[in-house]
């Protein structure tokens, strides 16, 4: 009885191995799969739906647990789940480059604005601000308090520029323009305390 008992306990042993091991290429595929379809996008997903992507990096590493650990039913199980994801990513990263091309498309256009007007405004102002600061007195229409602003917004208006040119060169146009839009603003204003330019 001890030995039929022992027999049949081998068996299934046997059985379940058997198993394991015809799980064990499926399960590993799987895997292998689902990373080579993610390397094809994985770097825009990271920089475009960080998130997302690593929500996604979660599960699949979750998934290499298990495999590592000889889980391949809970892989196979878990797989087409992470398909769906993987997928869902892919569409999600391929619509938001999307955006980000025509984005940086309008940014580019604009810089070309922004590099001729920005810095003949710096000019323009950091003439008057030198003209003003060597005079006796300030005009009647410039406060000592408005000159002072124009001084402290000139300086923040060329910090700012230099970081837009800054992010230009190194490829982010969008941010370049965000930066330049906000010089142009600072001396919109910067013009006006200055009397260069009539109040809105």
């Amino acid at each position: 009885m001890l030995k039929r008992s022992l027999l049949i306990t081998a068996v299934a042993v046997l059985a379940l191995a058997a198993g394991c091991a015809n799980q064990k290429g499926p399960a590993t595929k799987a895997i292998a799969d689902a990373e080579t379809a993610l390397a094809a996008f994985k770097d825009d997903a990271a920089r475009l739906l960080p998130e997302d992507m690593s929500a996604l990096d979660t599960t699949l590493t979750g998934l290499k647990d298990n495999l590592a650990k000889g889980d391949y039913k809970a892989v196979l199980a878990a797989a087409p789940g992470m398909w769906d994801k993987l997928a869902a990513l892919r569409d999600a990263t391929a619509a938001k480059k999307h955006e980000w091309e025509a984005a940086t498309a309008a940014a580019k256009e604009q810089w070309t604005g922004y590099a001729t007007d920005l810095p003949k405004m710096v000019e323009a102002i950091q003439s008057r601000v030198e003209i003003l600061g060597k005079a006796k007195r300030l005009p009647k229409n410039i406060s000592t308090e408005a000159y002072d602003n124009a001084k402290s917004g000139l300086d923040w208006m060329k910090t700012t520029w230099a970081e837009a040119n800054e992010a230009f060169n190194s490829g982010n146009a969008i941010d370049a323009a965000g930066k330049a839009k906000s010089v142009k603003d600072k001396g919109s204003e910067v013009l006006v305390a200055l009397g260069l330019a009539p109040a809105s």
